[in-house]
């Protein structure tokens, strides 16, 4: 039995995957049809993709394999600590958790915002 893969998209894997980015079409592709591959939308780095380009939240909330994760209160305060929502609610849903003891891989355009940061990273640019 293969390990269940979490994907968390930073808002530039969002803003890109809106313009037709092939990797991460084949990530939201994979969430949809594959059993244990899980996509993941935080609000905050939702709200900034849609920032930079008008109508991203809208298109991945349609799409039935991204799960949009919610500004709740554990999230809140994380989010609170840190200088920028966006990254900061992604990196706190990249977190582990009891259903995802490994935590989750972050998808960015971005990897060289992430170094330093103790997240993995799938590089959507390759």
């Amino acid at each position: 039995m293969t390990e269940a893969l979490h994907i968390v998209l930073d808002e530039t894997a969002m803003v890109a995957a809106g313009q037709g980015n092939v990797l991460a079409s084949r990530l939201i592709h994979r969430a949809n049809s594959e059993a244990d591959w899980f996509l993941y939308a935080p609000a905050c780095a939702l709200v900034e993709a849609d920032r930079v380009r008008p109508g991203t939240a809208e298109h991945l909330a349609a799409l039935p394999g991204v799960t949009l994760l919610d500004l709740d209160l554990p999230a809140a305060l994380a989010v609170a600590r840190e200088t920028s929502w966006a990254p900061a609610h992604t990196r706190y849903a990249a977190e582990p958790t009891a259903e995802r003891p490994n935590g989750a891989v972050v998808a960015t355009t971005a990897p060289d915002a992430w170094k330093g940061r103790s997240v993995r990273v799938i590089d959507l640019n390759s």
